[in-house]
């Protein structure tokens, strides 16, 4: 068989009512953008937040913009000369700005997790620290800001070939989650989906393959969390799996290996086996397909808006719209 040459029309597989290959469809970044002005029409204050330790133009700059964009009003918070030179850089003004000072990004985190316990502040943005670190100060247990929900972080990823969001958790927080761990991590990802106007979403438990095996612990967990669901102890979206990633994304895969769900080929959340599986996968799609993702961290008193210390200023600024968004939505619903 000549492997190089091209397929027949009869041999070609159909194409894919969900994905569109090597084509765009639509400019990357247009969902980004539209979850933005989402967040802007809901008319509301700007969410009080509190940025730890933005000392340099990227983490800086986009508080900046969230702020312009009316999305934030943020209290800087880190070593006041390092903020002040990080603003030069960026060419930005930050005279209206509160600046508390610190003496180093430990204690900036441990600030602004004070000032989310004490009410003065709605949500944290991580600036240019390390997450370990804002998350140790986030997780302590006696003056964190743990709840009952085990917290996890949420991407929100435009991919331009896929027709519409997509929510994938969890790749930043969780390394190894246990069943139960796994369960929040799904609640907190409707949640989000609820924030971002998707009434019930459909949930893809990914796993290497698409059938039960106990050798591979993921897809026992799939499939207890789906039947968790069915017994309402999930609630507020349809999950279907365990289902490998060509499936779960692909009608066309899910059809040519039979697979019967109300979830394959059009999810709007990918759960992930671990941490290094979601992390692969997100980098992935940003820089090989042109995604544009958002980040924000669930189940703490307050929500977290947490990005890659490599992210431009547009990235915080859509998960500022996050938060936002999340901020809005009824108790009830996250």
């Amino acid at each position: 068989m000549n492997h190089s040459a091209s397929p027949t029309s009869e041999e070609a597989a159909p194409p894919d009512p969900c994905v569109q290959s090597r084509t765009h469809l639509r400019k990357p970044g247009d969902l980004m953008f539209a979850m933005i002005e989402r967040a802007r029409a809901l008319g509301s204050e700007p969410i009080r937040c509190a940025v730890v330790h933005p000392v340099d133009a990227a983490a800086l700059g986009g508080a900046f913009l969230a702020a312009r964009a009316g999305l934030i009003r943020p209290i800087l918070v880190g070593p006041e000369a390092r903020i002040r030179q990080a603003a030069a850089e960026a060419a930005v003004d930050i005279s209206e700005f509160e600046l508390i000072a610190t003496e180093h990004s430990h204690a900036a985190a441990e600030e602004g997790v004070r000032l989310a316990r004490e009410g003065r502040v709605e949500a944290l943005m991580k600036g240019s620290l390390h997450t370990d670190e804002l998350m140790h100060a986030v997780l302590d247990r006696d003056i964190g800001l743990r709840t009952d929900r085990r917290v996890s972080h949420a991407f929100l990823i435009d991919v331009p070939t896929y027709f519409k969001p997509l929510i994938l958790s969890d790749a930043a927080i969780n390394v190894v989650p246990d069943l139960l761990a796994k369960a929040d991590i799904v609640r907190n990802a409707i949640g989000l989906a609820h924030a971002i106007g998707i009434e019930r979403p459909k949930v893809a438990i990914l796993s290497a393959i698409e059938t039960v095996n106990p050798e591979l612990f993921s897809t026992l967990h799939a499939a207890a969390l789906c039947k968790m669901a069915d017994r309402g102890q999930i609630e507020g979206a349809i999950l279907d799996g365990p289902l490998a990633f060509d499936n779960a994304i692909s009608a066309v895969s899910a059809k040519a290996k039979h697979i019967v769900s109300p979830v394959a080929g059009e999810p709007d959340i990918l759960i992930v086996p671990n941490l290094e599986a979601g992390n692969l996968m997100a980098k992935q799609l940003e820089y090989l397909a042109d995604a544009q993702v958002a980040g924000i961290v669930l189940g703490a008193r307050v929500p977290i808006i947490l990005t890659s210390r490599s992210d431009g200023p547009a990235a915080r600024e859509a998960s500022c719209a996050l938060a936002a968004l999340w901020l809005a939505l009824p108790k009830a619903l996250r």
